[in-house]
């Protein structure tokens, strides 16, 4: 009897451990500590994204050209370039690289305008032409622009987003404005053909600084809301300019990780641009606007 009221305690001790489910109170000496729990790793950054959208934007044209000295009016509705021009567009794409709350972007307008007498008018020649002038017969500009720099969101309240931005703007321009030849009409330094008298103003070359901001807005699901503001030339390449951006776009397809968006807006891009004196006089105070048109690719 006293031999079992010895190992008594062990026992009972034994049995409780085993109706809990453990080890008894030998097995778990010899299991030792228990081991640590995993470790839970942070998830990864999401990395770099990147969307590639070809637009079409729908110009009209308000404001003043000056070719070798002569200046011209235009008024020119989309309608009225279109009707005038050989090439409306060659190429138009915007580009952005994203890292969480950095971006990157690019943007590139290529175009060939015209402008008939219908859109056009004669203005005062510049200072330092003399005669009269004769009236305008037609525009042609080549220009290109090209657009780059960086953004940075410094503001988020859930699907509101505000970023800041800076870049650069790259402008290329070769115009060509014919008139009518008149008595008095001073032909030095233009070209004649047949009754027209030919200004061409060679090519024309600048860079603006830009500042701005922008307003990232998903209404819902595969649909965001897009405005961007900046402001540029300050007297470094032009006198000044801006532009205002407004634009919709919406997810309607995937395919191999790619996703696909429309995108519909409104583009206004203002300049006013001049070099030289008399005749060599070179101008562009010109308001580009109209409606964007375009497909995105994310991925």
């Amino acid at each position: 009897m006293r031999y079992l009221s010895h190992w008594w305690p062990y026992g009972v001790l034994a049995s409780l451990s085993l109706l809990a489910g453990g080890p008894s109170p030998a097995f778990a000496a010899d299991l030792g500590p228990p081991p640590p729990a995993p470790a839970i790793e942070a998830p990864a950054p999401l990395g770099w994204t990147f969307r590639f959208t070809p637009y079409g934007w729908l110009t009209a044209m308000d404001g003043t050209q000056t070719v070798r000295g002569r200046s011209v009016k235009v008024d020119a509705s989309f309608i009225d370039i279109v009707e005038e021009s050989d090439t409306l567009v060659a190429l138009m794409g915007d580009f952005e690289a994203r890292n969480g709350p950095f971006a990157l972007y690019g943007d590139v307008v290529w175009s060939k305008v015209g402008a008939d007498r219908s859109a056009v008018r004669t203005r005062a020649p510049a200072p330092g032409i003399t005669g009269t002038v004769g009236s305008a017969l037609n525009l042609d500009i080549e220009m290109a622009i090209v657009e780059g720099g960086a953004t940075y969101e410094v503001a988020r309240s859930g699907p509101l987003a505000f970023d800041v931005l800076g870049g650069v703007r790259y402008w290329h321009q070769r115009a060509e404005l014919s008139l009518d030849v008149a008595g008095t009409f001073e032909t030095a330094d233009l070209v004649i053909a047949g009754a027209r008298a030919i200004a061409r103003s060679g090519s024309v070359d600048w860079l603006d600084p830009i500042i701005g901001a922008r307003m990232r807005y998903q209404v819902t699901s595969g649909h965001e809301l897009f405005l961007q503001g900046d402001i540029g030339g300050f007297g470094v390449g032009s006198d000044f300019s801006w532009q205002a951006i407004g634009a919709y776009s919406f997810d309607f397809g995937t395919y191999q990780s790619v996703t696909f968006s429309g995108v519909i807006g409104y583009r206004a891009l203002y300049v006013d641009y001049v070099q030289g004196e008399g005749r060599q006089r070179y101008e562009f105070d010109m308001l580009v606007h109209g409606p964007i048109v375009g497909i995105s690719a994310r991925f």
